[in-house]
């Protein structure tokens, strides 16, 4: 069953048999639609149903620059990205150039605001200001600082002028003693903030000042600022191709256009393989085009391809270097930062600036390459479907633009295909306690950037190949065990799951698969990500599962964490070097461990995992022990809601974690402990049914009845047949939950409106007929694809009105994948 589309739509790829099967139209919209997917640097979507709409983004939202124009008879249309506004910069943040700042920590005496206020005394920073400096930056630990810059403006500005600034907390800000901004609060990223006519009119040619006073009030600190106007942007006359269909399988997403008398299809595949890790792991995606006339004549197609030197850098101003290259029968292009601080930028809303960006096209008849600004390349593109090579590139005029073109000549209802690949080589991945890692696909010490280009480009026809019969069986089976809502919900989650993770080699050569808490905090490899996230890697290959686990057996096993429970996280994305989070969950992340070390061995039927890890695994069974029944007052992995003692669905998991000790320890031959610890989890369960009895179902926490909350921890008792709570426990709940149904799902508990939709989808596999299933499941699809919210996926939202609360692109969505590994581990 293949579904077809209407205009703007999107369709799932569902095959029923491998031919001959009907088509069934089903039409649905995407939040966002995944283009580029490899991990949480490389990672670009288009956040709009039309693909020529806007800029292509990074899943943070930033401009990541795909560009993308067809001629046809000398008429352009654009059928990929659209043109980001530009800006002429007039003084650059410390984050996009070397600045020099002059700062004090004591409140200055006198008009320390004014141009010419004498700050020789002041000391001196090249970078920006930061409580946790990278490399380059200023370490600022006070609670109050002020801050002067002086720059020279060879001209006036007039019209619209931004302060550009990253300010974390409180800040008012001067320019040339004029007060241009002031604010309670912090921006968490660099932001525009336009400036008043009377602020404007205060910057002068010649010498200026921009003074700052800051105070920390609470957290994280941070300061950086700049100054630019908007440029105008060179007259584009084109068309838009008018865009037919969009259709997203596990991992393609397949645009349809019509470009006057041409079909054009667009694919864009990354190559996902779970049980291809070399394959997996290797950052290299392709975009193919196929063209074909539609009217029976013949006629002339040129077009264009390019890839923005914005995917390099973490701010559109850093400077870039580029580079034209050979290698073999490949045409390479290269662009990387000027600065390359390798493994130098950390946190959550920050992209890469170290590292290099390619594309590479085989080398023929009618195939050029160009490095040139965006929006140039464009208008002559489509003015002359050539473009003249610069000598010198202009400044201010947005990101360069890695641009490849063909020239097909005469096109008739013939297709004609072409590809691209489009790639991006980190160098260095994540820094583990210490030690500089790469990459998996960089693990062998001969590997390079080019000979990766290489492979890539030879494998193409055998990787679309594997992509389309992995796509195919991946609709069945998800038909299968959901149908077509659920098939549609797991599609759009597959890459998104996997590309917040980094597959990368640790010394001693083992896999390591580390996570981004994407829009969270930024830490990297959370032990709750990792446990909502596991669905889908037990499912097609634990070997990923373990990946995410093993940072957190060696940070207890090596001695640098001492606690008898599991960390949280083991640093800041990318940077490992022991946890960053300022608080720990003791029973959350110890009974994560412990499930998902059972998980494992019912996935592999086996417990050698467990084995290498026991007595690590030990430690963390006897915490639960004493403190798991009824948890003192504490975060859990719904840390967002708060802290709350005598956590209901938090002791289940500590139940449960017992019970899968238990069952561990049963399959390695020591009867005695799976005896005493699945007798001890049973005997825990009654008194829990007590402790949360509340009428018609179970309570939130054991203290507060008329309360209530998902229980969808208890999903691991039937799945790993621990058969530790009476099945009547899990049913009770799941008819009180149909009760409290919103229009976009189950609200998390009793205290919001707000939900998990990854937690609705675990305890939807605890129901048993088909419509309480759909009941659970259909809202969470009406959130996905009809939510406000134009951003991918995201797994924390509002059920009365679909509105993303938080949280984007994170790795959770995984768990969607819990009713299909049901249907598996019940085979």
């Amino acid at each position: 069953m293949l579904y077809t589309l209407k205009r703007t739509a999107i369709a799932v790829c569902v095959l029923m048999g491998m031919c001959g099967g009907q088509a069934n139209a089903q039409s649905f919209r995407a939040p966002a639609y995944p283009l580029i997917t490899h991990d949480p640097y490389f990672s670009i979507w288009s956040f709009t149903d039309e693909l020529s709409q806007e800029p292509t983004r990074h899943w943070t939202g930033k401009t990541h620059t795909l560009a993308g124009f067809a001629r046809v008879d000398g008429k352009a249309y654009r059928f990929l990205g659209n043109t980001a506004p530009l800006y002429q910069t007039l003084l650059a943040t410390a984050a996009a150039a070397p600045a020099n700042y002059r700062y004090t920590t004591v409140a200055p005496a006198g008009e320390w605001q004014q141009n010419n206020y004498p700050d020789k005394t002041w000391k001196l920073a090249t970078g920006a200001f930061s409580d946790n400096p990278s490399p380059g930056q200023q370490s600022w630990k006070t609670p109050e600082l002020w801050v002067r810059r002086t720059f020279t403006l060879t001209e006036k500005p007039s019209g619209e002028v931004f302060l550009h600034m990253f300010h974390d907390d409180n800040v008012e800000v001067y320019i040339n003693g004029v007060k241009a901004y002031n604010r309670e609060g912090w921006t968490g990223e660099y932001k525009d903030i336009p400036l008043s006519a009377t602020a404007v009119a205060a910057l002068q040619k010649g010498k200026n000042t921009i003074a700052v006073y800051i105070k920390n009030t609470a957290g994280g600190a941070y300061l950086d600022f700049g100054l630019h106007a908007p440029k105008k942007q060179p007259a584009i006359q084109e068309s838009t191709a008018t865009q037919t269909g969009v259709t997203i399988t596990a991992t393609q997403t397949k645009y349809n256009f019509t470009c006057g008398p041409v079909k054009l299809d667009v694919t864009f595949t990354s190559p996902l393989l779970l049980d291809k890790p070399d394959i997996l792991s290797r950052p290299a995606s392709y975009i193919t085009f196929a063209a074909a006339s539609q009217d029976g004549k013949a006629h002339q197609v040129e077009i264009m391809l390019g890839a923005g030197s914005d995917i390099a850098v973490n701010i559109p101003a850093q400077p870039v270097v580029t580079q034209v290259l050979q290698q073999g029968n490949l045409d390479v292009l290269k662009a990387g930062s000027r600065q390359q601080r390798m493994l130098g930028t950390k946190g959550d809303d920050v992209r890469i600036d170290w590292g290099y960006l390619y594309t590479a096209v085989q080398h023929g008849a009618g195939q050029q390459q160009y490095i040139i600004p965006a929006a140039i390349g464009a208008q002559q593109f489509i003015r002359t479907g050539r473009i003249q090579p610069m000598k010198t590139l202009p400044a201010n005029m947005g990101p360069l633009l890695l641009t490849n073109t063909w020239d097909l000549g005469k096109v008739d209802a013939a297709v004609v295909k072409k590809h691209m690949v489009l790639a991006y080589d980190d160098i260095y991945s994540v820094e583990y306690f210490g030690k500089p890692l790469r990459a998996w696909w960089r693990k062998d010490p001969g590997m390079t950037a080019e000979k990766m280009l290489e492979m890539s480009m030879e494998q193409y026809q055998q990787l679309i190949t594997a992509c389309n019969a992995f796509d195919a069986s991946f609709a069945r089976e998800m038909l299968a065990a959901g149908g077509e809502k659920y098939a549609a919900l797991t599609t759009l989650s597959y890459r998104q799951a996997i590309a917040a993770h980094k597959t990368v080699a640790a010394p001693d050569g083992r896999l390591l698969f580390f996570s981004k808490e994407n829009f969270s905090n930024g830490s990297i490899g959370t032990v709750d990500i990792t446990y909502p996230s596991s669905p889908l890697f037990l499912l097609y290959n634990p070997v990923f599962l373990k990946g995410m686990m093993e940072p957190i057996f060696e940070y207890s096993e090596s001695g640098r964490w001492t606690k008898p429970f599991a960390a949280h996280d083991v640093g800041t994305y990318p940077i490992a070097n022991g946890q960053t989070y300022p608080e720990d969950m003791p029973v959350e992340e110890g009974g994560n461990m412990l499930l998902l070390t059972t998980a494992i061995a019912t996935a592999e039927g086996n417990a050698n995992y467990a084995k290498t890890h026991w007595n690590t695994l030990t430690t963390w069974v006897q915490y639960l022990e004493k403190e798991g029944l009824d948890p003192a007052n504490q975060l859990c992995t719904d840390d967002f809601a708060g802290h709350l003692a005598h956590n209901a669905n938090l002791s289940v998991k500590a139940i449960l974690g017992l019970a899968g000790y238990g069952k561990l320890a049963g399959q390695l031959g020591k009867k005695e402990i799976a005896d005493k610890y699945t007798t001890l989890a049973k005997s825990m369960a009654q008194q829990w049914m007590k402790m949360a009895e509340d009428g018609d179902h179970y309570s939130l926490t054991f203290d507060k009845k008329n309360t209530w909350s998902q229980k969808y921890n208890l999903v691991w008792d039937e799945l790993l047949q621990l058969n530790i709570f009476p099945k009547e426990v899990a049913a009770r709940e799941i008819r009180y939950y149909v009760t409290k149904q919103q229009p976009f799902g189950l609200p998390l508990d009793s205290r919001k409106t707000y939900t998990k939709s990854d937690w609705i989808l675990w305890t939807a596999t605890m129901t048993k007929n088909t419509a309480d299933f759909n009941a659970l499941l259909e809202p969470v699809y009406h959130f996905v694809t009809t939510g406000p919210s134009r951003i991918p996926l995201s797994d924390w939202h509002e059920t009365t009105d679909g509105a993303s609360v938080g949280f984007r692109a994170r790795s959770v969505v995984g768990g969607y994948f819990m009713p299909a590994l049901k249907v598996k581990l019940e085979k």
